[in-house]
């Protein structure tokens, strides 16, 4: 059942009501709960991420765990107010396999990325951002509706349908997985440049 049939969608309250009763997919299942996005109802940034990791299926927020420490400081690293911005991801229940007491996260395949996608739309046409920044190859995928090359797509902005400027970058949570503390450097100060062209682009 489509949910959004049921009733209309006129506010965040109400679509994130609606994002918790979500059975589009079996991924409900085996998660704590829908992580609805956050942020201000007209904010210039919309920041898109993957799905909850553990921490924020547990919270019910975006962003609070390990990746969203990252995410803050590269943030405030590149000018931008998370306060004032909207920040969600493109699967809306953390996907995972045990290993023991540990919930391992689990990239979400190409059929979840679809079936979840009204719920990002949505978020989009209530927001109405003037930019959207994909975080990794699922927010990207989501977005565009294709799979996209990280490394060939940060540097190219992309004017969407509705107007909104698009920006493609890479997850935090890959910045995390670099072991060689020069390589992780790079890539954090790589990751903040991004994030700053987005805003003064913007």
């Amino acid at each position: 059942m489509d949910q959004t049939d049921e009733k209309p969608i006129r506010s965040l309250r109400q679509l994130a009501e609606a994002e918790g009763e979500c059975r589009r997919c079996p991924l409900y299942r085996d998660a704590t709960q829908a992580v609805p996005g956050q942020g201000p109802s007209h904010a210039r940034f919309m920041l898109v991420g993957e799905q909850p990791g553990d921490k924020e299926d547990l919270a019910g927020r975006p962003f609070v765990g390990p990746a969203g420490r990252v995410l803050d400081a590269a943030l405030k690293a590149a000018g931008i107010d998370r306060e004032q911005t909207f920040v969600t991801n493109a699967v809306k229940h953390f996907k995972h396999e045990m290993r023991g007491k540990r919930r391992l996260h689990k990239r979400p395949d190409n059929y979840e990325i679809e079936r979840c996608k009204i719920w990002l739309d949505r978020e989009r046409e209530l927001v109405k951002p003037a930019t959207v920044i994909a975080l990794g190859v699922t927010a990207a995928r989501s977005l565009t509706g294709k799979t996209v090359t990280i490394s060939k797509m940060r540097k190219m902005p992309i004017e969407m349908a509705d107007g909104a400027k698009l920006v493609i970058t890479v997850h935090p949570s890959s910045l995390l997985r670099i072991e060689d503390e020069a390589d992780k450097r790079a890539a954090y100060q790589a990751f903040v440049a991004d994030l700053k062209a987005a805003a003064q682009s913007d």
